[in-house]
């Protein structure tokens, strides 16, 4: 007797593996074949978190009373050290109760604010270069996508003239990213003014993915402190890159109480909570120092990023140096058809693999990334490789 053939749903046909699953294998090959490629993808700090982060974790898993499983909405002292964390470097006022959610890591977050704002069919703006996962998640929620330009000579912000000419009638959600991943651009009061603004004239649901406000950055902003933000925007924020934390898993959602409780019923139907020792170390991370962050977020960083600038001027490449963030993000010289062509070339001969832009969108297609995430001996090896092809 045959067997009936069996297929996926439709929506796996809007979506592929992402860029880094598919790349990652075949650096690993390389690696696997002696090449020892120095990866400056992807965006995974090498370094732990705090001695106090780590010993909050050690010292609770061994308790008997902590491995069952936790609140949806976290335990309560995660949500106040959250509120105070956002009290204490961004001066923003949270109800810990009604007005912080815990999340596993903001891709999740991503997927359960989509699935709590968006039917088929609805509109969500993404912005062009951007954050790949905002176009996927969006597809598999199958909405309907709107990119909006990101332009250089515009500080990477949104062209807000053009946005007013767009038909935003079915759109509902707008997704934004400052300090800008991928082009370092940094955030301004003016800016989250004209966003929240912005949201309240349509109607549209503003949402903010800051997890890189403190790396390489003092002027560290939330949309939230915008006078009546909380009415109309949702701010994710991370432990993962300023906490040196990525594995954990660990970040939050802040809103107004109805935002977030609608979030927390899609949220409650799909996972079963954090770790307790997890969130209890989260805790010991919020207070970190601020000669922690300093050492961590800025010097640290400051060190290696001398490094990848060297990169691209070896490369011919050009970058605004007043980015901030994880990454630094150059224009690729105009020898090259695009930015695929470059990487390739630095990947196969020199041994070390760059982020191309265009996967961030066709507006990335002439830039290049490099993560910060590599220490200041291998971004200097990666450096005399590529002198090596000048």
């Amino acid at each position: 007797m045959s067997t009936k053939q069996i297929t996926p749903a439709e929506r796996l046909n809007s979506i592929s593996e992402y860029y880094f699953s598919t790349k990652l294998k075949e650096v690993a090959e390389m690696n696997a074949a002696g090449k020892n490629v120095i990866s400056l993808g992807i965006g995974s700090p090498d370094l732990p978190p705090s001695k106090e982060t780590i010993e909050a974790l050690c010292e609770s898993a061994v308790k008997p009373d902590v491995h069952g499983y936790q609140p949806y909405v976290g335990i309560p002292e995660l949500r106040c050290a959250f509120a105070d964390w956002y009290k204490k470097w961004y001066k923003v006022d949270l109800d810990p109760s009604r007005e912080v959610q815990p999340l596993i890591g903001s891709k999740e977050g991503i997927l359960h604010i989509s699935l709590t704002f968006l039917n088929p069919g609805d509109g969500v703006l993404i912005p062009n270069p951007g954050y790949p996962t905002y176009t996927s998640v969006s597809n598999l929620v199958q909405a309907k996508i709107h990119t909006y330009d990101l332009d250089e000579n515009n500080n990477w912000q949104p062209d807000f003239e053009a946005l007013e000419k767009t038909d935003l009638s079915n759109v509902k959600l707008m997704w934004v990213n400052y300090p800008n991943m991928p082009t370092g651009a940094n955030a301004t009061v003016e800016l989250y003014e004209r966003l929240v603004a912005f949201g309240k004239k349509h109607g549209i649901v503003i949402v903010n993915d800051n997890p890189y406000s403190f790396i390489l950055n003092t002027n560290r902003l939330s949309i939230l402190q915008i006078e009546g933000a909380k009415d109309i925007c949702i701010e994710m924020n991370s432990l993962s890159k300023s906490h040196n934390m990525p594995g954990w898993r660990m970040a939050m959602l802040a809103s107004n109480p109805q935002f977030v409780q609608w979030i927390l019923k899609v949220k409650s139907n799909i996972d079963s909570g954090q770790f307790k020792p997890v969130q209890l170390a989260a805790i010991a991370a919020l207070n970190n120092s601020e000669e922690w962050h300093i050492e961590n977020n800025i010097n640290l960083y400051t060190a290696r990023r001398k490094y990848a600038e060297q990169i691209m001027d070896t490369l011919g490449c050009t970058f605004d140096p007043k980015q901030v963030g994880l990454f630094l993000w150059g224009k690729i010289p105009d020898t090259y058809k695009d930015s695929a062509e470059l990487a390739d070339k630095i990947l196969y001969e020199a041994n070390v693999f760059l982020t191309p832009g265009f996967i961030f969108g066709d507006k990335g297609k002439r830039y290049i990334r490099i993560s910060l995430c590599c220490n200041e001996q291998m971004l200097k090896e990666a450096l005399e490789r590529i002198k090596k092809l000048a």
